[in-house]
């Protein structure tokens, strides 16, 4: 059986050109059949669809993702995997790069890679890092997101409570629905504690 894995780590990587749909199309035209998908962080192996289908391959399986980094970003935890897959007979086929063997050559040019993706997301987090720094060094700089008025919150429950659909408050509030969702189990909350 030809099995796809499909991850994106964050929404923003849903606009990026590495949304999941994008994953599936190229898992089919590769010939899997079956793709299992989902949003999880890639720097953990930790991933529950993930570690559910490595549990089902088996002897004559092949497992198939698009790139890499959707297998593994973590050197160390990429090998330790690829070899366990290959000593079970799994195949490995990473569609940016090519089939992965069984092979002392194979071996090394998938260790190779994996190091490489995974100073690619030390990189990441470096920039990210010094980005941030720069930015708490400005006037005004605020962590995390901006707070909401509670005006703004509480107009939105009210809003809903008169029966409008989520859809119509956020565009009359200009909140995000799952900042509306929050308000409501908020309310929701006091009421019962009151």
């Amino acid at each position: 059986m030809i099995y796809g894995y499909a991850r994106v780590s964050t929404a923003g990587q849903e606009r990026t050109g590495n949304s999941l749909d994008e994953q599936r199309q190229e898992l089919e035209k590769a010939g899997c059949q079956e793709i299992v998908a989902e949003q999880y962080t890639g720097t953990t192996m930790d991933r529950p669809k993930f570690k559910e289908l490595i549990d089902k391959l088996q002897d004559g399986d092949t497992l198939v993702v698009t790139k890499l980094d959707r297998f593994a970003r973590s050197a160390g935890d990429g090998s330790k995997l690829a070899k366990a897959l290959l000593k079970r007979g799994v195949s490995l086929n990473i569609l940016n790069m090519g089939q992965v063997n069984n092979t002392t050559t194979g071996r090394l040019m998938l260790n190779i890679l994996l190091a490489f993706a995974e100073f690619e997301r030390d990189m990441i987090v470096e920039r990210t890092q010094a980005g941030k720094a720069i930015a708490r060094t400005k006037e005004g700089f605020k962590e995390g997101r901006p707070r909401i008025k509670k005006e703004r919150t509480d107009n939105a429950v009210k809003l809903i409570n008169e029966g409008h659909s989520y859809r119509e408050v956020v565009e009359m509030t200009g909140l995000s629905k799952s900042t509306i969702i929050r308000a409501i189990r908020a309310y929701r909350a006091n009421k019962e504690a009151e």
